[in-house]
């Protein structure tokens, strides 16, 4: 097949995947984002950088599960009982709303999570984009707009407000505390954390 037909069907085959988004509010948060945007909260169709680190080889492998949080290199590490069973890139916490070091445990776990303070806000009628940052303890909605809350699937709560979820990843510290992770990574560390799994930030 002639490459430039081939790259003209992987594009529209690409595109046909952000049709026919969700009806409910929560569900369109993504709407109108397209495949090359992001909000800085949500979870974007692909990691924003490659992702030549992150694995997951656990699944047949027994043992007390514990997760270990390197602010330093941002990666997370998974440990079923003294071996190591997978590695994720991760974003943690910006300067000013970093990720606070210490130990703690799992204390909450909810596949289909929505953070109760960050989103975005969009225009009611045309759906357009009108502030991707929204913190709605602060920002009021604007006339003629609408707030939706910023999804965090997979959410594994470790310190108040702050847990490991699925999110988007630009390389380097950009959360307001919470731990982005590759969607797929995340979802393993969901299935196979338990409530009281040892979270160490370091």
């Amino acid at each position: 097949m002639d490459r430039a037909i081939f790259l003209l069907l992987l594009c529209s085959l690409f595109s046909s995947c952000f049709q026919n988004q969700p009806s409910n509010p929560r569900g369109n948060y993504l709407a109108g984002l397209g495949p090359l945007q992001y909000s800085s909260h949500g979870s974007g169709p692909a990691p924003a950088i490659p992702d030549d680190v992150s694995y997951w080889d656990g699944d047949g492998i027994s043992g007390t599960p514990l997760i270990r949080i390197n602010r330093a290199q941002q990666k997370a590490f998974f440990f079923k009982g003294d071996k190591l069973v997978s590695v994720s890139r991760i974003s943690t916490g910006k300067e000013g709303t970093h990720t606070p070091p210490g130990q703690y445990k799992v204390t909450e776990k909810d596949k289909d999570h929505f953070s109760s303070v960050y989103g975005v806000f969009k225009d009611k009628t045309t759906g357009a984009m009108v502030n991707d940052n929204v913190d709605i303890r602060v920002d009021k909605i604007p006339p003629g707009c609408i707030y939706y809350p910023a999804p965090m699937k997979n959410f594994l709560r470790f310190n108040g407000g702050i847990g490991m979820h699925t999110g988007y990843l630009p390389g380097y510290a950009a959360s307001h505390g919470c731990i982005r992770m590759p969607d797929k990574i995340a979802e393993k560390f969901f299935e196979n954390a338990q409530l009281g799994t040892i979270v160490i930030v370091e």
